[in-house]
Parts: structure tokens; sequence; C-alpha cells
């Protein structure tokens, strides 16, 4: 009989046989088990290492267990390379101690064993990583060594030589004397409040910044004194320049304060609608007429605060508290009279009709026409021969104010500035930007300004007005719409509006834009709302995505809630 098959017989008719059998393979099987677990247990393995960082010739002791009582062929590798054998100077089965050779570098460190290799470790050679060194500000604040020239005309470029300003302008600025009543020539950077006057990035004062020099114009609203820059390592000690005004010197003086709130209301009609809208909230803007904007209160938090132009919230319409959210934001704004006490005899024509400035404030854009053939034929018609733009930006005001009736009521819906040539009568928006347009069209630089006008009682309209530049001079406000009868309350009783706006300007005026703002969509299917003769001058004022079904919104005119 086949040894097999005799099994067989007696696994089946021996219950002896069939119990031994079975108790070996037990014992087969806890052998078996045990040999597995026995090479699964003896896989090394690190708890700790010490030092993480360290240097060539340190100590380094690894903890952990499974690595052998003896190191035999077992070995610690560092970034790739395995340590010598007379590299280590303790090992057993829970630690190893060994010293740091003198190229090791940064890497994973592993414990090797005949079992394995452990799961590892990083290590870092310090010498390889930056220490931050205390800046010392002799070599780094920024040091002013000369100004070239230290004479200079408003909207003239000077440089500054000196060391430590920064391989880029990024977040530095160059602040000169204000020209405004009061204020000292000699008056130090600690004391800036409101004696200091940035120039102007919007403006395009900055045409050049590298370490050793900036080139800068001198802005409009700067005075002989004080110049001095300002980076993140802080401030250098101030230079003298002597600021000439050959077309005559504008004068800022009756300084109020006033703190504005402006508030925007959101309704959603859906109720949970999972979708987004954005808000463009128009902030007051920074000028020589209205040098100090401060945020006050802002409420909620905006999605962007740092903005320049607006304050911009980004809103989950279905996280929406009782399907409706009010978002208000006040200012502490200062604003100053003007009075221009220009010689327009002396304004000369353009000679740098190449600056991005001149550039802009002389083509058509979205609300200003001047390249449509009804206005430049007009511009033509009104300014006949003459030539200088001061002239040729009187006679454009003389001729709207006598010849266009103002009227206090905005028009509302599908109007055309345009139709004021006509019609020969418009609101104030009319009257600013066809102002504006006709200047563009006869080559003179206008930048139109909306915001709000503050009356008597502290109540608040929407309004605009213009200002236009003049080389060596700096901008000269106007306000075609009061020059023009516009009924106005202010403060101080004005004589002859038409003659007091070609020029000068009170304190009541606030700016929220100079010049119209192009906001990008945030993506190419978005809904857009925009807001004509409103207090600013954007494309977009809401922005909601795809999926909103239905929401309300109500924005307020910005109201006075305090005036110092």
């Amino acid at each position: 009989m086949h040894p097999l098959e005799y099994f067989k017989y007696h696994f089946r008719r021996s219950p002896v046989v069939r119990a031994v059998t079975w108790l070996l393979l037990l014992v087969l099987a806890i052998v078996f088990f045990g040999i597995i677990t026995r090479t699964i247990k003896r896989k090394p393995v690190i708890e700790s290492m010490n030092p993480l960082i360290g240097l060539p010739g340190d100590e380094m002791t690894i903890t952990g267990h499974n690595f052998g009582t003896e190191k035999e062929s077992s070995y610690v590798e560092i970034a790739g390379s395995r340590i010598t054998a007379s590299g280590y100077t303790h090992w057993s089965d829970k630690e190893i101690r060994l010293v740091l050779p003198s190229n090791v570098q940064d890497g994973l460190v592993f414990v090797g064993t005949s079992s394995g290799k452990s799961e590892p470790v990083f290590f870092a050679n310090s010498t390889g990583i930056p220490v931050a060194v205390k800046a010392d500000p002799a070599v780094t604040i920024p040091v002013i060594s000369s100004i070239t020239p230290d004479t200079a005309c408003p909207g003239q470029i000077i440089s500054i030589l000196g060391t430590n300003f920064g391989g880029g302008r990024g977040n530095s600025r160059v602040f000169f004397t204000a020209n405004r009543d009061g204020i000292s020539a000699t008056v130090s950077p600690k004391d800036q409040g409101q004696n200091f006057i940035e120039a102007s990035v919007a403006e395009m004062d900055y045409e050049s910044w590298n370490d050793s020099e900036i080139r800068v114009r001198v802005p409009d609203g700067a005075a002989s004194g004080s110049v001095y820059v300002e980076t993140s390592r802080g401030s250098s000690v101030s230079k003298k320049i002597e600021v000439k005004f050959p077309n005559g010197q504008k004068t800022y003086s009756g300084r109020r304060t006033y703190v504005i709130q402006t508030s925007t209301d959101i309704e959603t009609n859906v109720a949970g609608q999972e979708s987004v809208i954005s808000l463009y909230i128009p902030k007051p803007a920074v000028s020589s007429f209205q040098p100090s904007v401060q945020l006050n209160e802002c409420i909620p938090e905006p999605f962007i605060g740092d903005d320049c132009d607006d304050m911009i919230y980004k809103i989950n319409l279905g996280k929406v508290r009782n399907n409706k959210q009010k978002f208000t934001q006040s200012y502490v704004v200062s604003a100053y009279d003007v009075k221009s006490n220009i010689k327009g005899k002396n304004v000369g024509q353009y000679r740098d009709k190449n600056s991005i400035m001149y550039m802009n404030a002389t083509s058509s854009d979205p609300i200003i026409p001047a390249k449509d053939p009804s206005v430049s034929s007009l511009a033509e018609a009104i300014i006949g021969k003459a030539k200088s733009p001061y002239d040729k930006a009187y006679l454009i005001y003389k001729y709207m104010t006598e010849n266009y009736k103002v009227v206090d009521k905005l028009r509302s819906g599908d109007v055309e500035v345009k139709d004021i040539i006509k019609k020969k009568r418009g609101d104030a928006y009319d009257m600013a930007i066809m102002y504006a347009s006709l200047c563009r069209a006869g080559g003179v630089a206008a930048m139109p300004v909306a915001g709000i006008l503050i009356q008597s009682d502290s109540t608040t309209k929407p309004h605009w007005w213009v200002e236009v530049y003049f080389e060596r001079y700096g901008w000269f406000p106007v306000d075609p719409a009061l020059g023009a009868g516009l009924e106005f309350n202010s403060f101080v009783a004005i004589d002859n509006p038409g003659e007091y706006y070609f020029g000068n300007m009170d304190s009541q005026h606030i700016a929220f834009s100079r010049g119209w703002k192009q906001i990008r969509q945030s993506a190419h299917n978005t809904k857009i709302v925009y807001r004509p003769r409103s207090y600013a001058f954007q494309s977009i004022w809401e922005e909601a995505s795809d999926e909103v079904s239905s929401y309300s919104s109500l924005w307020n005119n910005p109201v006075i809630l305090g005036i110092y």
C-alpha cells in the first residue's frame, strides 16, 4: 500500500493517529508564526535622535529598539552615506552613539540591520541653515547724501542720491514738506502728521528707484522744506529742497475734519442659496486738497481692506443671517479750502506730452467721450486760436457756465452726457464730464473727480467736478456746475461763484475717486452691476457668481457723522 494511502486509512480509523497529527500541525504553525513574528519585531525602530540639527564632530545618540546587541554588519546611514566602523562609540539593542563625520550632509537617517531598515528621521547640518542676522541700523536705514537739483518746480523730476533705498520701491515712499498754512519749512519727519505730503503713485510721480538713486517728481502740494525717504527699515534724515512756483502758488487753509460713513445693505430673496457676491465700496481719495483719510471703523471685516480705492467684500448669501446684512465703514477725512493764486499768463504749453499722466489725462475712456466728433468739433470752436492750456481751460469754462443751464435733479435712465451739447442743460455730472471731455479734446490734461458735496446743514449729495493740470504749477480745481449756479449752501458765503469755482475750491467737496477705475471681473461668467452717476467712478460695484438667483442691494449716499 502506498504510504499516503496507508496514512489516510489509519487517520480515518484511529483517534490516536488523528490527535497526534493535529498536534504536530499545531506545533509547526506556532513555530512558523514565531519565526515570522520574530523577524518582524527585529526590524529596527528609531524612537528619538539627538541632535536633529548638528555640526561635524558632534556626538549623535539614536534611541529605539531592535538595533541588536552587537553592531556586526549593522549600520547607520545619513543622507545616503554609511558611518564607518570607527565612527561608532556605542552600540546596544536600544541605543547607538556615533560621531558625526566632517562631510555630513542634510538628509534622512536610517538604522540598518539584517532584519531591514528603520523608518527615517531627518537630520540637518546647521552650517547650511541661514541664520537671521540682527539688522545694523547704520547699514540698513536709508541715507540721503544729496538731492539734484536742490531747486525745482511742482511736477519736475529730482534725483535723490544716497544708500539703502532698496533695489525697488515696494512700499517705500518719499515725503515732501506740505504747502499748507502754519507749517514750518524746517519741521522734523518725526512730527509728520499733516506737515508732509507723499509723492503719489496714482499720479506716476515715481520714475525710477534703486538702492542708490530715486528719481521722483515734486508732487502737487509740496513746498520748500524737508524731504525724506521712508523704507521698511526706517526713515532717513531729511534734506532741504527749494520749491519754486513760477506760475503761482496755491494756498491751502481752513482745514475741516469730517467723520464720514458709507454703507450698503444686502438682502437675499432666496433662503439658503449657496452663492457669492462681491461688493466694491469706494474709499475717500487722497490728494493735496484732501491729504488725510483714516479708516475709523469697518463692520464686518472686509475680504480685502488694503486696496487703494475700495473696501472689498465677498459674501456667501447662504450664510447671511435673517437674509439681511449691512456693511458700514467710517473714515476721518481732512480737507482744505484751496485758492489758486495762478499767474495765467505764465502758463506755457505742455513740454512732456509723452508722460503717462499726460496721456491718461488727455485720452478718451468709458466716461469721457473726448474723441467723439461732436465733442472735438465743439472744443475746436470754443478754443479758437488759443495756445495756452490755461486760456483753453478758461474759455471752455466760460462757454459752459454762460450757455448751459445746470439742473439740481440728477438725470436717470438711458441718458448720455453728449445730450448737453444740444439741449444746453444738464446736471452736475453732465457739467463735469463734458468739461473734462472738452478739455481733453483740446489737449488740456483734465481729471474728473467724483464725491460728495456737504451742505451747511451737514447733509450730503453726490457731486462731480474737475481738476486741470498745468506744468510747473500742479492741479487746478474747476467746478462748472457750481460756477453755473447750482444751488449750494456753503459754510462761508461766496460772492461770485462763477469766478470763484475756476481755480478755487471749498473744503465742503469730499472726493471718492479721481478719474476712472477699471475693475476686472473675477470670472468671465459673473454678473456685474455698474452704478452710473454715483459718488465714485468705477466699472464694477457688485459682482455675483453665476449661481446667484436673486438678491437686492441698497447703496446709501455717504453721510456726515461729525464735523471738527
